[in-house]
């Protein structure tokens, strides 16, 4: 094991959970939503302009990238293919002419996956260093 690992104080370590708890509490039941369709889901799919057909595919898609996320080892992987996911949704929802609120929360969604794995991963805070 590198001493890189070492360089992660106790509060970075737990603050960097934390924040990638976040998006997690909103990614999960989200792919979750999508298995079950409720009425509602689907009104979402036509709304936005996607065939119901799609829900099960973006289901399994969400819930592989955040399972990426999740385990340590590719978790970098995981913020990456997150963040592709975050953005379509962003897109989609500046495409329908959202407001503010709706398109904002996959940008926060994203920046709580960054930012939690920043705070609690060496690597990433070598190759982006906050502080000269």
């Amino acid at each position: 094991m590198s001493s890189t690992a070492e360089t992660v104080s106790k509060k970075a370590l737990w603050g960097g959970r934390l924040l990638s708890a976040l998006p997690l509490l909103m990614l999960l039941p989200s792919a979750a939503m999508k298995f079950l369709k409720p009425p509602e889901v689907i009104e979402g799919f036509v709304r936005l302009g996607y065939p119901e057909s799609l829900a099960l595919g973006l289901g399994i898609l969400e819930l592989a990238c955040t399972a990426v996320y999740l385990i340590p080892r590719t978790s970098v992987l995981g913020a990456i293919l997150l963040t592709g996911y975050l953005g379509g949704a962003t897109a989609t929802h500046v495409r329908v002419g959202d407001p503010f609120s709706m398109f904002i929360i996959p940008v926060i969604l994203g920046v709580l996956v960054w930012g939690g794995l920043f705070l609690r991963d060496p690597r990433l805070r070598a190759l982006i260093p906050l502080r000269s």
